[in-house]
C-alpha cells in the first residue's frame, strides 16, 4: 500500500516546479503523449544526471515501477473428518493479498538540443527532417504539437530510445543543428 501511495505522490508531482542543486528553479516540462501513462518526460537545461553539463540541455524519461498484486489463499486451519471421512468443519482459508515489484523504475537522462526551447525555425526543421523520412506528415507549424511529439518517438524508437523529446545524437541523426543561440549570444565579439 505504500508503493501505491509513492507513486501516487510522485504522479502529482511531476509536473510541478523544482529546485536543482545549485538553487535555480525551472519547470518540468511534461511530454503530452506520455502522461497518458504513468511515466514522464521532463526537460531541463543544466541540470541532469550527476556529471550534467550546466551550459546543456537534458532530457530525462521516467519509466514507474510494474508492480503486481498477488491474492492467495491461506489455510488457516485444515478440515476435520469425523470417523466415517464425512467433513465435520470446512477448511478455514483466509484471503492474503501482497504487491511485489515485478520491474524496478527506471530513470534515462539524455542530451537534447537546447535550441528546442521555444524556437519555432529549430522546430519547422526538425518537423521537415521528420517528414523527408516518413515520420511527419502533419503541417510545418514550428510547434511542438502532439504529432510532432509522435514522430520523434517513432524515429528514435528503433535507436533505442522511447522519447517524444528530441535527443542530441538523434538531431545530429537528422543533420539538424545543435548550436544555441543562448550561449552563441553570449560568446560572440564583433569585429
Amino acid at each position: 500500500m505504500r508503493n501505491i501511495l509513492l507513486l501516487a505522490a510522485l504522479g502529482g508531482l511531476s509536473a510541478c516546479q523544482a529546485t536543482a542543486p545549485g538553487g535555480d528553479s525551472f519547470t518540468s516540462v511534461i511530454d503530452p503523449v506520455t502522461t497518458s501513462g504513468a511515466s514522464g518526460v521532463q526537460v531541463t537545461r543544466g541540470f541532469g544526471p550527476p556529471d550534467a553539463d550546466p551550459a546543456s540541455c537534458y532530457g530525462r524519461e521516467v519509466d514507474p515501477a510494474v508492480i503486481e498484486t498477488v491474492t492467495e489463499q491461506i489455510l488457516v486451519e485444515p478440515e476435520q473428518l469425523d470417523r466415517n471421512g464425512n467433513i465435520r468443519r470446512p477448511a478455514v482459508f483466509v484471503t492474503a493479498t501482497e504487491q511485489r515489484i515485478v520491474e524496478d523504475r527506471t530513470e534515462t537522462w539524455f542530451e537534447t538540443p537546447c535550441a528546442m526551447e521555444g524556437n519555432a525555425d529549430y522546430i519547422a526543421t526538425l518537423q521537415r527532417a521528420l517528414a523527408a523520412r516518413g515520420h511527419y506528415t502533419g503541417p510545418v507549424t514550428g510547434r511542438m504539437d502532439r504529432a510532432t511529439v509522435q514522430a520523434v518517438r517513432a524515429y528514435q524508437q528503433p535507436q533505442g530510445l522511447d522519447s517524444g523529446v528530441l535527443s542530441l545524437a538523434a538531431a545530429r541523426q537528422l543533420g539538424l543543428s545543435v548550436w544555441d543561440p543562448e550561449l552563441a549570444a553570449g560568446t560572440s565579439t564583433d569585429g
